[in-house]
C-alpha cells in the first residue's frame, strides 16, 4: 500500500463523531480573554467561520443519524409487496369512455350540464367560455369475468383480466392542469421539489439488487411526436439524496447515457480509477460530511456494475415468440410501451424496487374518437399481458401494479359536441385508476360517481390516500415515514389528512 492509500485508509477509520467533537472543542474567547487578545482580526474571523461550519456539519450529522435510525425501522410491518410497477398514463385518460359507465347519458346528449351538478366548480381557460353540452360516451361497454365488471370496448384485454383487477372509480385531485396535477400524482405536492413516490420507496426500503438502480423509469417512444412534456422532477429525488432518483432507460444504442467506457479503455483500468476516486471522495467526506459525496461514490460503483447488468437486461433476444405475441404486435419495436412492459417484467424478475412506465398523449381535447382509440391500442394488450405474465411466473404475488393518469375528463364535449372533432376537457373531480397484485383485492370496484361522472358520491379517494395505501402494501406506515429537511419533517402524504383505503386491501 503506497503512502497516499495509507493516508486514505487512516482517514477512513476516523469516526464522524470524533471529528465533530474535535471541531466543536474550541475555546470561547469570552472566557479566555488572554487568548482572545492575542488573536488577530483575520485569525479570529477565520476561526469563527471554521467553527460555524463545524456546527453546520454537526447538524448534518444529526440529520443523517436520524435518517439512518428511521430507515433501520423499516418496514414497519410485514409487507405484502416487494416492488411497485407504476403504469403512468400521462394526459388524463377519459374515465367516461373506458371505465365509468353512465347508461343514462345518451338521453341527455346535447343538453346543458345542470348547475346543480357543476356547483360552480372551475373550468380551464379552454372551455370556460363555451356552453357545457353533454357528450355521452362514444364507446360501448361490455361485462367481463366472474366479477361482471363493465369496461369500455376500446380496452378488451384489460376487460378480460377484470377478475385480477381492482378499479378505483372515485379518485380525486386538486389540480386542473397537467404539470401540477401530475406532480401531485407522483410526489404528493403540486410544486416541483418534493421527492417522487419511487424515490421515497428507494429511500425507505433500499435495494434488492446491487447491480441495478432501485428506481428505473421507462418512457414510451411514440410513433408520432407528442407535445406533452414529461419533466425530470416526476421521477426526481427532491431533497432526498440524489441516489434515490429514477434512472431513465432510453430506447437507444446506449440505454443509459455516459455509462460505457471510451473505446480502448480497459475495464481493469476503470476499476483502478474508481478505487482511487473513491478514496479521494472518502477523504473529502471526512472533512465536509456532505451526504452527496457518499451518493457520488455509490453511483460510480453502480455505474460500473450496470455496464454488465444493463446490456443483459435490455437484450430481449432470449424472449420467446409466444411472449412477443402475448404483449402484442408493437412489442418488438424498441421503446414502445409494449416493449417497455416486457422490460418491466424483466426488471421485476431482477428485484428492482420501483419500476415506472410513462405513456404520454392521453390529452384528448379534440378527436377523442380516434386519438383515445390509438392510446388504447398502444396500452391495452401490453398492460394486460404484463399482469398475466407476472401472474404465471409467480411474481404478481409480491408486486403491486398501479395504472392511471393525473386526472380524468369532463362530461361536456369540448368543441362541437356531436362532431368527430369533439374532445373532453381536464376533470380533477373524479377519475378512475386500476390496481392489481400484492395486497390488493381482485375483481372489485371501489367508489362511485354521480350520473354524469362529474362528482364523487361514494368513497372518495384522494391522491394522498392512494399514496398512503401503496405505502401500506409495502409495509410502511405513511404517518411514521418522514425525512427531516430545513427543520421540518416531510412525508409523501403531506400534512393533510390521508387514509389507507382498507376496503381494497386483500
Amino acid at each position: 500500500m503506497n503512502e497516499f492509500h495509507q493516508s486514505i485508509h487512516v482517514k477512513d477509520q476516523t469516526s464522524r463523531q470524533t471529528i465533530i467533537r474535535r471541531r466543536l472543542s474550541f475555546k470561547d474567547p469570552m472566557h479566555h480573554q488572554e487568548t482572545h487578545l492575542q488573536l488577530g482580526r483575520r485569525s479570529f474571523l477565520s476561526q469563527a467561520g471554521f467553527n460555524f461550519g463545524a456546527l453546520a456539519a454537526g447538524a448534518m450529522l444529526g440529520d443523517e443519524l436520524a435518517a439512518s435510525e428511521l430507515k433501520s425501522s423499516l418496514p414497519h410491518f410485514a409487507p405484502k409487496a416487494k416492488r411497485v410497477i407504476f403504469l403512468t398514463q400521462s394526459g388524463g385518460p377519459s374515465q367516461i369512455e373506458l371505465f365509468d359507465h353512465k347508461p343514462e347519458l345518451p338521453k341527455l346528449a346535447g343538453t346543458e350540464l345542470p348547475d346543480s351538478v357543476r356547483q360552480g366548480q372551475r373550468l380551464t381557460g379552454m372551455t370556460k367560455n363555451q356552453k357545457q353540452l353533454i357528450l355521452p360516451a362514444i364507446t360501448k361497454f361490455h361485462r367481463h369475468g366472474d366479477c361482471g365488471r363493465l369496461v369500455g370496448e376500446w380496452l378488451p384485454h384489460i376487460g378480460a383480466i377484470s377478475d385480477d383487477l381492482c378499479f378505483v372509480k372515485s379518485m380525486v385531485t386538486d389540480e386542473i392542469n397537467h404539470a401540477p396535477a401530475m406532480t401531485k400524482f407522483l410526489t404528493g405536492h403540486q410544486l416541483p421539489g418534493r421527492p417522487s413516490f419511487g424515490a421515497w420507496a428507494s429511500y425507505g426500503l433500499g435495494s434488492m439488487n446491487s447491480n441495478l438502480p432501485d428506481y428505473v423509469v421507462l418512457i414510451s417512444k411514440m410513433k408520432r411526436p407528442s407535445d406533452q412534456p414529461l419533466y425530470d422532477h416526476y421521477w426526481g429525488s427532491g431533497f432526498l439524496p440524489s441516489k434515490h432518483q429514477g434512472v431513465k432507460l432510453r430506447s437507444a444504442k446506449d440505454p443509459v447515457l455516459y455509462l460505457n467506457d471510451p473505446d480502448g479503455f480497459p475495464r481493469e483500468l476503470r476499476r483502478e480509477m474508481l478505487d482511487g476516486l473513491a478514496g479521494m471522495n472518502r477523504l473529502h467526506h471526512t472533512e465536509t460530511l456532505d451526504p452527496e459525496i457518499e451518493t457520488r461514490i455509490a453511483q460510480y460503483e453502480m455505474a460500473f456494475r450496470m455496464q454488465t447488468s444493463i446490456p443483459d437486461l435490455t437484450d430481449l433476444s432470449d424472449e420467446s415468440d409466444e411472449t412477443f405475441e402475448m404483449y402484442g404486435p408493437d412489442s418488438r419495436r424498441p421503446g414502445s410501451y409494449a416493449a417497455n412492459c416486457i422490460l418491466a417484467r424483466r426488471l421485476a424478475e431482477r428485484d428492482v424496487r420501483f419500476i415506472q412506465l410513462f405513456h404520454p398523449d392521453w390529452d384528448h381535447h379534440s378527436r377523442l374518437s380516434s386519438w383515445c382509440v390509438s392510446r388504447c391500442v398502444d396500452t391495452d394488450q401490453p398492460s394486460a399481458a404484463l399482469v398475466k405474465d407476472l401472474k404465471q411466473r409467480g411474481l404478481l404475488d409480491d408486486t403491486l401494479i398501479i395504472w392511471g393518469g393525473e386526472f380524468g375528463r369532463g362530461v361536456a364535449g369540448q368543441g362541437k359536441w356531436d362532431s368527430p372533432e369533439a374532445g373532453r376537457d381536464h376533470h380533477p373531480r373524479c377519475f378512475t385508476i386500476w390496481m392489481a397484485g400484492a395486497g390488493i383485492k381482485p375483481g372489485t370496484s371501489y367508489g362511485q360517481t354521480d350520473d354524469f361522472s362529474y362528482n364523487v358520491v361514494e368513497n372518495p379517494v384522494h391522491v394522498r390516500d392512494l399514496h398512503a395505501t401503496a405505502l401500506h402494501v409495502l409495509g410502511i406506515d405513511h404517518e411514521r415515514f418522514t425525512h427531516r429537511y430545513q427543520g421540518l419533517d416531510f412525508k409523501l402524504t403531506g400534512v393533510e389528512s390521508s387514509n389507507v383505503v382498507d376496503d381494497i386491501l386483500a
